[in-house]
């Protein structure tokens, strides 16, 4: 899903709210919104880096509530509910860049029984990826492409995230993602 300016400001406005709020209140808080786009079903990520290094991550690969609210609630998990992170604090915050990945529908990948056929099939800097192996679920945004260029390495770090050891009986899935975001201090506070 591809979102103008405005549109992309706006999820920018919602995802520092909602990080503002868990400050304030330890709450996520809804902003409304007349736009039909950002109103429909929609799935995204929350990036919070912080002087270059990854400070939470948190998103759903498919969509199950409107836009607006899935970007509130992730930026609100990413900021304070990533395992990896320890709560994001108001000391934090000036130095914080957010980026929101709106995610298209996952979409199955047919012959990918030996891992050279996912290989084959990948295309670098555009595909995020999601492999399973019975419960072992684990994805890369396609932003990923950015640290890991390589495809085999892409791969290998997203079977160790997901704790796959063997190639056996993976399921891969692909998706696409419009990726914007900016400075906290560059996001205009809502009213």
């Amino acid at each position: 899903m591809r979102l103008n300016d405005q549109q992309q400001g706006h999820l920018l406005q919602i995802a520092k709210h909602s990080i503002r709020s868990g400050l304030a209140n330890d709450s996520v808080k809804q902003i409304e919104s007349t736009d039909t786009k950002l109103n429909r079903q929609g799935a995204s990520f929350v990036t919070i880096n912080q002087k270059g290094q990854l400070r939470g991550c948190i998103g759903t690969l498919e969509a199950q509530r409107p836009l607006i609210e899935d970007v509130a609630a992730n930026a609100y998990s990413a900021a304070f509910r990533d395992p990896r992170f320890s709560p994001l604090n108001i000391e934090e915050v000036v130095n914080v860049e957010l980026h929101i990945s709106v995610l298209s529908q996952p979409e199955l990948m047919h012959g990918c029984e030996r891992q050279a056929d996912l290989l084959d099939q990948l295309v670098a800097y555009e595909d995020g990826l999601i492999i399973s192996q019975g419960m072992r679920r684990a994805t890369f945004l396609p932003s990923v492409w950015e640290q890991l260029p390589d495809k085999q390495a892409f791969v290998s770090h997203l079977m160790r995230k997901a704790g796959i050891v063997h190639w056996d009986k993976v399921v891969c899935e692909r998706y696409r993602s419009f990726s914007f975001g900016a400075h906290w201090q560059a996001i205009a506070e809502t009213q």
